[in-house]
């Protein structure tokens, strides 16, 4: 197995293309082309890491946090980044990041959390607008059947919980061949009519050179008409945050006590009991600080989330109660989630969980 077999599994998961702008994910450091002898998962890069998965034998580090988040102008040896980067160079390590890109699937960090919560009817709290195309193609009627079945099995043609959703209209298509032409149908310089149908199908951006390769290995003629919008609607799989429900009302009290319990919590940060009950739960992993008025917006009786400032937590306004649970504490269990999927993919190699607590927060 190649470092690339691990990787293009994670990113037709977690697709680069989903990352924030601010993002540094993908292979941070390595060769996409070495050999892979085990993978440690963790949280986090840190030289402790690292030896962990030097001594574990494990040449590839999978972490949800990427060890380098802007440019590198220099390697010295004093900073803790330069050690970690110097440090993995020299072991021939590759360490691949997964960050906003797995924050930002429906299948990703915060579905993982929605589930430890119980919470059912989970759904993106703020699903991200122009993530879809709208496919419309020209085709012979004869073979609209074959060319439907190669866009459907790229990733076309899925809304929510349907598939090989696709919208048809027939017609009559025209063309005229010129001398230098290879027609499927008609001779050069003649007019042609053609039955044909109009084939329009949504997908996902990231999507888009997998699609429009199907649409021309399956398509009979040599050249193909057709043409791409970008949708603004909302991409219902694709955005920050979740919400979803308890399955029966909890008082607020009795719900911290579950949050605390579920999530391994010590302490948590929040604002006052404004709600009786929680039924309806907004969160975020990780700083979820800029869906506070979102959440808010769609009537969630809490929102669970991290890295509040003190001036941050005045905004629940008495509407919403804010409860943070810190950085740490709201990613960890990706780890999980990494770990299930990989292993469920790729079930005779060997994937690790690290064993180091990276959270450079401690309390007293």
């Amino acid at each position: 197995m190649q470092i690339k077999d691990i990787t293009t599994f994670l990113e037709s998961w977690a697709p680069p293309s989903l990352q924030e702008s601010y993002d540094n994910s993908g292979l941070i450091i390595g060769d996409r082309n070495d050999s892979a002898t085990g993978a440690l998962i963790t949280l986090d890069v840190t030289e402790q890491v690292i030896d962990e998965a030097i001594a574990a034998k494990c040449n590839m580090i999978i972490s949800h946090h990427p060890l380098i988040f802007s440019g590198v102008k220099k390697i010295g040896t004093s900073h803790w980044i330069d050690k970690c980067i110097r440090k993995a160079i020299r072991n021939d390590l590759n360490i691949y990041a997964i960050h906003t890109n797995l924050d930002n699937v429906i299948s990703g960090v915060n579905k993982k959390i929605g589930q430890r919560l119980g919470l059912s009817n989970l759904r993106i709290l703020k699903p991200k607008s122009e993530t879809l195309l709208k496919l419309t193609v020209f085709v012979p009627t004869d073979n609209k059947s074959e060319l439907l079945s190669a866009l459907y099995e790229v990733g076309a043609g899925e809304i929510g919980n349907y598939d090989h959703c696709s919208f048809q209209l027939s017609g009559e298509g025209t063309f005229r061949p010129n001398e230098q032409a290879d027609p499927t149908i008609g001779k050069s310089g003649t007019d042609e009519v053609v039955q044909e149908t109009r084939i329009e199908v949504i997908l996902p951006s990231y999507c888009k050179v997998a699609v429009l390769n199907a649409m021309r290995n399956s398509h009979p003629y040599e050249e193909v008409a057709y043409y791409l919008s970008t949708l603004i609607n909302s991409n219902q799989e694709v955005g920050s945050g979740m919400i979803g429900e308890m399955d029966r009302e909890l008082s607020t009290e009795d719900f911290m006590e579950h949050l605390k319990e579920v999530m391994n919590l010590k302490l948590v940060k929040h604002t006052d009991f404004t709600a009786k009950k929680i039924k309806k739960i907004a969160f975020c992993g990780g700083s979820g600080r800029f869906l506070l008025e979102t959440a808010i917006a769609a009537k969630a009786d809490i929102f669970i989330s991290a890295d509040f400032k003190y001036h941050d937590f005045f905004e629940a306004n008495n509407e919403i109660i804010i409860v943070d649970i810190g950085h740490y504490e709201s990613e960890v269990f990706t780890k999980e989630l990494l770990y299930e999927r990989l292993t469920k993919n790729f079930a005779k190699f060997a994937f690790r969980l690290s064993e180091v607590d990276t959270n450079p927060i401690k309390f007293l």
